[in-house]
């Protein structure tokens, strides 16, 4: 068997982890996560036009409200209905939800949003390909995990995407504003995924309402504090409730299920789809032009993807 050449891990104190044994049900694993990333992906270009008159902060608010309050229901429902439970978080795994609700659940959405205000949902679509690649290299850098010399070269090519897709021809701050903040929501989820991964093994169900009950009552706090505007209706506060449920709530619940079949680098790589479909959506329901620019950026971002992910799916 050829050997792969990797880097050497950086040399970080060992940290504790729960990470569960994959247990091997491929083609499940990947319904599973390619269901989730549908879901994400339908999220970013149906959340775009709430943010009109409504500032970032109100609608993350009720994107995770939604997601909380809907999973609180299914929790309390699964009881009855006989729904398989995994154990419940417990110990040092409600240190690890505790960041993964901060970066996830908090800088994640909020910085997404930001960005949507300023960049067209197709664009900001692509760029959330880059969640991917921040996932494996804070798991090289912070987690101690291998990373092959493909998985560099995939590192590269996205970049290129995400430049291109970034250009706005002249270089001026407030054109690379959009763009840099839905970097920084996948450096956000990129930090989240490593940490969801160590929890895995707890109830899914229970992972994602915790986190979407304190993110959506954290960020509708600020919102009131800093006297954010709302929406104008109370049929746009259902309509991102809703969306958040689906696109925030459930999709996480399937990601998280799927780790346990697929492992997460293969997850990771099915993930990826979300991110295409987010930007075909964009196109299709909210008109914004299919562009050559465009064209090159996902034919790169599908490149990186299939360079990084492929080869870390090898070795998982």
């Amino acid at each position: 068997m050829a050997r792969r050449t990797q880097l050497a891990p950086a040399r970080r104190p060992a940290i504790a982890t729960d990470i569960i044994p994959v247990t091997p049900r491929p083609l499940f694993g990947a319904a599973l996560t390619l269901g989730s990333a549908v879901l994400f992906g339908l999220s970013t270009p149906l959340a775009k036009p709430l943010l009109t008159d409504t500032s970032p902060i109100v609608i993350a608010g009720l994107l995770y409200a939604g997601a909380g309050i809907g999973l609180a229901i299914v929790d309390r429902l699964a009881g009855p209905l006989r729904i398989p439970r995994a154990r419940r978080v417990s110990g040092y795994q409600w240190r690890w939800l505790a960041i993964s609700v901060l970066f996830g659940g908090i800088f994640g959405p909020l910085l997404l949003l930001t960005g949507l205000q300023r960049t067209e949902a197709s664009t900001a679509s692509l760029l959330l390909n880059l969640e991917a690649v921040l996932t494996a290299l804070v798991g090289w850098l912070v987690f101690r995990e291998g990373l092959t010399a493909r998985v560099v070269a995939g590192l590269g090519v996205m970049l290129a995407g995400a430049i291109t897709v970034s250009w706005q021809g002249t270089p001026t701050l407030t054109g690379f504003i959009g763009p840099l903040a839905v970097i920084g929501a996948c450096l956000s989820w990129g930090i989240d995924n490593n940490l969801v991964r160590r929890i895995a093994a707890a109830d899914p169900i229970q992972i994602s309402a915790i986190r979407g009950a304190v993110a959506g009552t954290f960020n509708l706090g600020l919102a009131a504090v800093l006297g954010a505007p709302w929406p104008g209706t109370w049929g746009a506060v259902a309509v991102a409730g809703t969306i958040g449920f689906f696109g925030y709530g459930l999709s996480l619940v399937l990601f998280v299920i799927a780790l346990r079949h697929l492992g997460a680098a293969r997850t990771a790589a099915f993930f990826s789809a979300g991110p295409f479909v987010g930007a075909l959506a964009g196109v299709v329901m909210l008109g914004e032009p299919l562009t050559v620019t465009l064209g090159i950026a996902a034919a790169l971002m599908a490149a990186g993807a299939w360079l990084s992910l492929g080869a870390r799916a090898a070795t998982d």
